[in-house]
């Protein structure tokens, strides 16, 4: 009797809890809302036979990273307590293990609201005369429907996740907006890029978003992926009282329609640059290649059809800033280059790009480029060149700042100036020629025999060497760290040093010679 008596007991617990726990639903909509979210997430949506091949039909661009982006601030407390850091002018920023600096925290973003670009002013900006007008990006356009509880329900009824995505990685080196996404943002993006790549236009988020996070995931996917020219600027958005998001319907242009057909346009003529590019050594050789490439195939047109895609560009030959922007990003993605989707602000709403070479990042504009002003008037610039006609907005102010020298004002200005770019002469530079290397090896020993006599303390020195490929060279070497096995470590040793920093700024002079200035300072 004593053990009915304590189970009839548990039970009439049990039902006392069970009403109360109905009673708190009841009082609060929201909570049931959430449970019942929670419930539907880990939910079978369909038979297990009937689930998608997430990996199926995939396609992401064959890139294979070919430098290393690590801030130029290091530790080495593995040899004598050694700190060094080597900074130049061509810092690519701090970067977490995800490969970017964090980011804000706000609808989706990462991290400390840390940012590098350092932004002008919107009323300094203008364009030049010359170009003006030679714009056309177009925002992301988010439709945000809000729908009752009821709606709600029928949609989770009717939809899945489509294709989730999961199993596929986007290397924040040539894909950087996916690394300003925090693990919620990084889901829902591989979500909507498999989705879009299997034209499946409307699906659930397999993550609870708001619509303003969902506005920056989408616009992450977009900016990275100019591959998938067939999706549209627009999305659709429907939203619950509570802000979230249960419905996403992608807008696709009309190459969907006969999307086999479109993709081998596409290809046939994005490959023709491609396969001609990888004959050309060099990243430089072949970015210059592809956008002289670009400038004779498209012409600007602001009634272009399907304008901000890669496809305007390529297979009509008639695009806007947009099409430059996102075809140069394409085929310099394929030749393992990384070049970034930079929009922002130039008198318009405009779109150009940011592109990695070895010593840093560097704006490039094909739209205005394509001009009578000058070829390359735009072509392989600073921020600060940049400074009064181009303004980053929106998540590109998250992108590396652009500092790169030894590349930038190589080319003439214009076709037909034979005026060569002002370059300082080695006597402007107050270098002699015995400071002039042709041998790496030499460079180095002459680095540290200056450190050794200079010995303790704070001073500068330069020194040089002859040919873009030994600059390349060394520019390297400081941003991969091996600088240190080279020479630095020995330098530490014999001067019996705990501490040494320094900053080292490049420079070409005249007659294909790259001056490297340095500030040291080495404490006992």
């Amino acid at each position: 009797m004593k053990v009915i008596r304590k189970i009839l007991y548990a039970f009439i617990f049990l039902i006392v809890l069970i009403c109360i726990f109905i009673g708190v639903c009841a009082l609060n909509p929201d909570l049931t809302e959430k449970i019942q979210t929670m419930l539907y997430k880990d939910a079978d949506l369909t038979d297990a036979d009937e689930q998608p091949d997430i990996m199926a039909g995939l396609e992401i661009p064959d890139v294979t990273p070919l430098l290393q982006t690590e801030s130029g601030s290091t530790q080495d407390d593995d040899a004598g307590n050694v700190s060094t850091q080597p900074t130049s002018s061509t810092n690519v920023g701090t970067q977490n293990d995800s490969g970017w600096r964090d980011r804000t925290q706000s609808d989706g973003l990462r991290g400390d609201n840390a940012r590098d670009y350092i932004a002008p002013d919107e009323s300094d900006i203008a364009a030049p005369k010359e170009v003006a007008g030679k714009n056309g990006y177009k925002q992301i356009q988010g439709d945000e429907q809000q729908i009752d509880d009821r709606t709600a329900d029928d949609i989770q009824n009717q939809l899945d996740f489509g294709y989730t995505g999961d199993g596929l990685n986007f290397d924040a080196l040539y894909y950087p907006y996916y690394a300003m996404l925090d693990d919620t943002g990084r889901h829902v993006y591989r979500q909507i890029y498999a989705n879009a790549n299997a034209v499946n236009d409307a699906f659930m988020p397999v993550e609870d978003v708001t619509a303003a996070q969902l506005r920056n995931i989408f616009a992450a996917v977009y900016n990275d992926h100019p591959e998938l020219f067939w999706i549209d600027t627009a999305y659709t958005c429907k939203y619950t009282r509570a802000g979230r998001c249960v419905e996403i319907d992608l807008k696709f242009n009309r190459t969907a329609d006969d999307l086999n057909a479109a993709k081998a346009a596409f290809n046939e003529q994005a490959n023709s640059i491609i396969a001609a590019a990888q004959t050309i050594g060099g990243n430089y050789a072949r970015e210059k290649y592809v956008h002289d490439q670009l400038i004779e195939r498209i012409s600007y047109s602001a009634r272009a059809e399907m304008n901000q895609s890669a496809y305007s560009a390529l297979v009509n030959g008639q695009t806007v800033c947009a099409g430059y922007a996102r075809a140069f990003q394409y085929i310099l993605q394929q030749l393992g280059i990384p070049c970034y989707y930079c929009t922002g602000y130039a008198g318009e709403s405009h779109a150009w790009n940011i592109v990695s070479l070895d010593d840093g990042f560097y704006n490039v504009d094909t739209t205005w480029d394509d001009s009578d002003d000058g070829k390359y008037e735009y072509f392989n610039k600073n921020d600060e060149d940049y400074s009064s006609t181009h303004l980053r907005q929106e998540l590109s102010v998250y992108l590396p700042p652009c500092n790169g020298v030894i590349y930038r004002n190589l080319e003439k200005s214009g076709e037909d100036d034979e005026t060569p770019t002002e370059l300082r002469s080695l006597e402007d530079a107050g270098l002699t020629e015995d400071k002039v290397f042709t041998d790496i090896n030499a460079y180095y020993r002459d680095c540290y025999n200056q450190m050794v006599q200079n010995g303790i303390g704070h001073y500068t020195f330069s020194n040089a060497v002859v040919g873009q490929g030994l600059g390349s060279a060394i520019m390297q070497n400081y941003q991969n760290g091996s600088y240190k096995d080279i020479y630095m470590q020995s330098v530490v040793d014999v001067l019996g040093a705990s501490y040494c920093t320094w900053q080292v700024v490049p420079e070409p002079l005249e007659g294909d010679i790259y001056m490297f200035s340095y500030e040291i300072d080495i404490t006992q």
